[in-house]
């Protein structure tokens, strides 16, 4: 005699609800994914699959010229290599002294230490455009209380170096630190006390319970503070742009390409306008692509950490 399983209202609510969500879930991986995979499709056309009605995703006239333009008018082996150190050593020096602050605001009692948790969020509304020209002239004559001027007669210039930058993440003024002083608070704070009570027990200081015992916990979501700095410093065309001026870094090429594209091409027939529109768009989606690559590698290997620290962050919607 055969059995199944009755059908009722309440199993037709759950298997509505979960078509609901899988159609929503498909919706949102598409509208992500359809650009990038179009992006890598364009890639690899030729200028003459723009232009075919018939070519939608698969190129006709499959090419790797796209990509030897594209690495040559970025530079891309110098520039990966410079913002490669620059994101990872900005990222790290974020993420130590978030660290510090974030387990200050998580566990101990100061003054003002609401008002002061309140500016940290602030910090994450106010537009980066509005403080531009004060960040410009602070770092463009760079002085600590009128120490340098009283000793050398004049301020110091840091735009053009990497200063600004190292500067920003280690007293937690970088790219979204607001964002992860927020996220690293909630982890310290959803961390039982017992554990720093049992380390008091045994003899450990604040500090050393902290590197001891706090830390180690805390790994996953280090490693989601770290990808998310160093994917912010790795596409950030704002600061890049503002400090460094004659130095390129993969978001200040990648915005070049197209003026580097004519310029390698500008002595044919005494006339660039031979370039089509059509043929600097796919150099620039070839460059868009260079520059993604290393961040999808990155993903791939820290996925569990990271997936597992957002978890953890209390964040959630």
């Amino acid at each position: 005699m055969r059995t199944g399983k009755r059908i009722t209202p309440a199993r037709v609510g759950r298997m509505g609800w979960s078509l609901v969500r899988g159609v929503i879930v498909i919706g949102i991986c598409f509208t992500i994914l359809q650009p990038l995979f179009l992006k890598f499709s364009v890639s690899f056309m030729g200028e003459s699959d723009l232009y075919d009605a018939s070519v939608r995703y698969i190129p006709k006239n499959f090419t790797w010229s796209n990509y030897r333009l594209a690495l040559s008018g970025m530079n891309y082996g110098t520039v990966f290599v410079r913002t490669l150190l620059l994101s990872a050593g900005v990222s790290l020096l974020q993420l130590v002294s978030c660290l510090l602050v974030a387990y200050g605001f998580a566990r101990f009692r100061f003054p003002f230490k609401k008002l002061l948790f309140g500016c940290v969020i602030f910090t994450m509304i106010v537009p980066p455009q509005v403080i531009m020209l004060p960040l410009f002239i602070k770092y463009r004559f760079f002085d600590i209380f009128g120490i340098f001027k009283l000793l050398t007669g004049s301020s110091v210039n840091l735009i053009d170096t990497y200063w600004p930058f190292i500067l920003q993440a280690a007293t937690t003024m970088g790219v979204r630190n607001g964002l992860y002083i927020y996220m690293l608070r909630q982890f310290f704070k959803n961390m039982p006390k017992e554990l720093e009570e049992a380390a008091f027990v045994d003899g450990c200081g604040k500090l050393r319970t902290f590197v001891r015992i706090m830390v180690p916990s805390a790994v996953p979501m280090m490693v989601t503070v770290f990808l998310f700095g160093f994917v912010w410093q790795w596409t950030d065309s704002f600061y890049s742009s503002l400090y460094l001026n004659r130095t390129q870094v993969m978001s200040t090429a990648l915005s070049s390409l197209a003026a580097n594209v004519y310029r390698q091409y500008e002595g044919f027939g005494g006339s660039m306008s031979f370039i089509s529109p059509g043929y600097v768009s796919m150099i620039n989606n070839t460059g868009t692509v260079l520059a993604i690559i290393p961040l999808v590698a990155i993903y791939v290997f820290c996925q569990r950490y990271f997936v597992e620290g957002i978890e953890r962050s209390g964040i959630v919607g």
